[in-house]
Formats: C-alpha cells, structure tokens, sequence
C-alpha cells in the first residue's frame, strides 16, 4: 500500500507534501508517489493537473524528511529528457533518498508538451525503446558507447551508479497493448494510469506477463502497480452507477481485494484527481485535513 503526495491544485505544497509523506510513513504505508506535468493547453477547461510541481525536486526534498518510506514517481515521460540527463537524476536521487527510489516512465499523451519541449509526437514507442536501451547502457557500463536510432552515446561514463543495482526498479506506464507488451518486455512491472478501467486490469496484467514469457522473463517476478483514484463519499451517493474505489471506506476496501484478484500487487491512494481535495480553490488546510483522515482509515 502507498499513498500520493499532494502533487496538483492548490493543497500542492511543500508543508502539506512534508505532512502526508512523514504520516505515511508513520502508518506503515510502502510508498509515496508523484507524478509529472510539464505545461497545460491555456484556456483547457480540466484543471486536474494545475499548479504540479517538478516530481524529482519534490521526492529529493522528501527524502530528506523520510527514512523508510519508498519514493516512487509515476510517470516521468522519457521523451522530455535525454537519456544522460535522465540516468544521471535518477542516479543522484537514489543517492540523496540512500536506495529508495522507484522510477516509472511513459512516453505522454498530451501533444502540446511535445511542442513545447521540440520532440515530435510521432513514432513515441520506437523512442522509447530506444531511451530504455541508452538508460541501460549507462547504467551497466563501464564506458558506455550506444548508438540506436534516436540516442547516440559516444564512448562515455556515467558516475557514480546507482545505490540500487544495477539501477533503480523502472515500471512503464501506458494503455495501449505495445506499451503493456513494452513493460512485459523491458522492465520490472507496469503502472496503472489515472485513466485506467479498474474493472478490466487483470486483462492489461495477462498482457504484460505474456509478453514478459515469450521474452524468457518471469511473469510472477513483475510488479503491478495500481494508481487508485479515491473519491471517499457517504454511503449511496454513487448508488448502482458507483466507479469503483467511490464510495464508503467499506466499499473500497472491497474494490482493493478485487484489484488484488486481478493480479494487483501495488496500490496507492491517490486523492489528487478528486476536486473535493485537489481543486485549485479548496483551501489547502482543509485538504490536507480530508486526506489525512484518507490515510489513516486506509492504512495497511
């Protein structure tokens, strides 16, 4: 069980970021998690992902205000960074957080931060695999000498390593069925998204341990993370129509033993996509106050 720190609207700050992380920890959560929105389309009447801070500087600040607690970021997309300057952050804040971190990446969905940091929308996958493959060459090599069709490394190093080795657990998001044979492929699990069915995960998880079999990888050594949008409300307001993880304390603590059942091995609250907390006009003591109370009632 994990628990995501405030990361958008308004209760997004450094002493509200602080209090969830330091009371996770203290409640025996796993994990804390954030996320990363680089710009928003002007004028886009979804505010869900406003005011986000940088989730890099954000888990190096609460490494400093955690000792056990695992940071996790899901999802830092690839194709806004370079492979070096990714590895070597990465890097330092499993050093900064002493082995701490958890590394998810994507490759975005949002066309506008495509524009807006120069990288064309176009053939993301391929970019990708082709990131994935630098990062590794980086971190496992001595002097690292990649070339693919997107990222050229020409006879470097990279110091120090990770503290974690040979790097930091890397989970890939995404939706789409190359993207779930990607994270079956290439890395040590998958990462639900915000958008994701919870009622159909068992059929993306299928997917991922599939592919990681005919790879010749071991299904059952995979992590499965689930991003649990939360929305705590009375008893009957969602009535026959309820999404699950809305509703009472009961009801979702039942909708966690069935994302267990479909081969759910991760889960964290994330209180951030319900505007009653997250909202750019919800006075942040006050979120702070709802989310604490989140917390605790859902405490492993």
């Amino acid at each position: 069980m994990g628990f995501a720190i405030p990361v958008s609207g308004a209760w997004a700050t450094p002493a509200n970021q602080v209090a969830i992380a330091r009371r996770a920890e203290q409640r025996g959560y796993h994990s804390v998690w954030t996320l990363q929105r680089l710009v928003n389309p002007a004028g886009s009447p979804d505010e869900t992902y406003r005011n986000a801070a940088d989730p890099l500087i954000t888990l190096a600040y609460l490494a400093g205000q955690t000792s056990r607690v695992r940071l996790g970021v899901a999802v830092l997309n690839m194709p806004f960074f370079s492979p070096p300057l990714l590895a070597k952050q990465a890097t330092t804040l499993d050093h900064v957080c002493a082995g701490r971190l958890d590394l998810g990446l994507g490759i975005g969905w949002m066309p506008e931060e495509y524009t807006a940091v120069g990288v064309p929308y176009e053939r993301r996958g391929a970019r990708a695999e082709d990131f994935l493959a630098a990062l590794e060459s980086l971190w496992s090599q001595d002097v690292s000498d990649y070339k693919g069709p997107f990222y050229e490394l020409p006879s470097v190093r990279l110091d120090p390593k990770p503290v974690q080795r040979p790097r930091p657990p890397i989970l890939l998001g995404g939706l789409s069925e190359p993207a779930l044979r990607r994270a079956g492929r290439l890395a040590d699990g998958w990462v639900s998204s915000s958008r994701a069915d919870l009622t159909t995960l068992g059929g993306s998880i299928n997917v991922v341990k599939a592919a990681a079999a005919e790879a010749g990888r071991d299904p059952d050594a995979l992590r499965f993370v689930c991003r649990g949008v939360v929305r705590v409300r009375p008893a009957g307001a969602a009535a026959a129509e309820r999404r699950p993880l809305t509703g009472t304390y009961d009801q979702i603590r039942a909708d966690l033993d069935d994302l267990a059942a479909q081969g759910v091995t991760e889960f964290f609250t994330d209180l951030n996509f319900d505007p009653d907390i997250g909202g750019l006009r919800v006075d942040p003591a006050a979120a702070l106050a709802r989310a604490e109370e989140v917390l605790d009632a859902l405490a492993p």
